[in-house]
């Protein structure tokens, strides 16, 4: 009998200690008070600073809603700038918790790096910026330039393997950073840049003459972009993807960060009682208060706000949602389930 009652303490105790215990990223972040999150070294659209010197983009509104929906306060977080070479060591080595930066989502990240991508919170496709002065209206006709390119990236990879595919040379100069290759590309030092067409049409803007420049049609790739963190950490995996997840559900919902206390006072559908937290215990599996989502939606908005301010309607890019825009109006942005 009493090495029964020893056996109950033992579990009891076990329980007890699980209990604090959600997983070893969650449990720091916990502790630390804040979210460290890698973004990009200046990509506007995605993370830049803006004239007051505060982060904005849609990588650091990604970063704001997973502060938002840990600690309830989205201003609780810390972007770190990476560059493309230091991201994923960043991220291996706990110098931050999640990459938000823009990056591609492949299987040999997902399998050799000890990191995992978490979902896509813009899709974008690979192209090449001539001048027009070029006279050339394909990327096929580019055999023998010099196309200035980020080093160790999927972006280079993919280039090598267009003209590879085309049996066709070009010359690459390898520069570190997005504002190095423009620099590089308005002196003349190369016939053209890659970069995915989304940071092409914003450099296009940043030249100041968009009608010297020309983005060749081609597509080079696909390009999901989207936040990584480190494998084997499940707890955290599941706070950022759902993070995720919560910002596409609201749009569906049409919940915004303007109506949503406006509906949550109303009569509503089971489905976004969930999401707001007004029906208990959908934060319980997440270790959060239920309130989670509801403070996502309140204090950063809904994907489709984040997209507007950052690159859509209200942004310089005016860019069109396209892939982007929900899979009910022809997109291929679809949150799961909150239920």
């Amino acid at each position: 009998m009493k090495l029964v009652r020893l056996a109950a303490a033992a579990l009891i105790g076990l329980c007890l200690s699980g209990m604090g215990h959600a997983g070893q990223t969650f449990d720091t972040v916990k502790k630390r008070g804040f979210v460290q999150c890698g973004v990009s070294t200046n990509l506007p659209g995605f993370a830049f600073t803006d004239s007051k010197g505060e982060w904005q983009g849609i990588d650091v509104d990604t970063c704001r809603a997973i502060a938002a929906a840990m600690f309830g306060n989205a201003t609780k977080f810390k972007v770190i700038p990476l560059t493309t070479q230091a991201r994923f060591t960043a991220l291996q080595s706990g110098e931050v918790d999640v990459l938000t930066r823009n990056t591609t989502q492949t299987m040999s990240r997902d399998t050799t790096l000890g990191l995992i991508g978490v979902g896509v919170n813009f899709y974008d496709s690979q192209g090449i910026m001539v001048t027009k002065d070029a006279n050339v209206s394909s990327a096929k006709n580019l055999a023998g330039a010099t196309i200035c390119v980020l080093p160790g990236t999927t972006t280079e990879l993919n280039l090598t393997d267009w003209f590879r595919g085309l049996k066709q040379s070009f010359k690459p100069v390898l520069l570190d950073t997005v504002d190095e290759i423009k620099r590089a590309f308005a002196a003349g030092r190369c016939d053209g840049i890659t970069m995915d067409k989304s940071q092409l049409a914003l450099a296009r803007i940043a030249f100041g003459n968009t009608d010297k420049y020309v983005i060749l049609p081609e597509p080079l790739s696909k390009e999901p972009l989207g936040p990584m963190v480190r494998q084997g950490d499940e707890a955290w995996f599941n706070v950022v993807r759902w993070s995720l997840n919560a910002l596409l559900e609201a749009e569906e919902y049409n919940l915004t960060s303007k109506n949503v206390d406006e509906i949550a006072k109303g009569s509503i559908p089971p489905n976004i009682q969930r999401i707001l937290g007004t029906s208990p215990g959908m934060g319980k599996g997440l270790g959060l208060d239920d309130k989670w989502a509801y403070n996502i939606i309140k204090q950063v908005g809904n994907y489709g706000e984040m997209f507007d301010r950052s690159l859509g309607a209200g942004s310089p890019m005016k860019l069109d949602r396209g892939l982007n825009a929900l899979y009910t109006k022809g997109g291929l942005m679809y949150g799961w389930p909150i239920r």
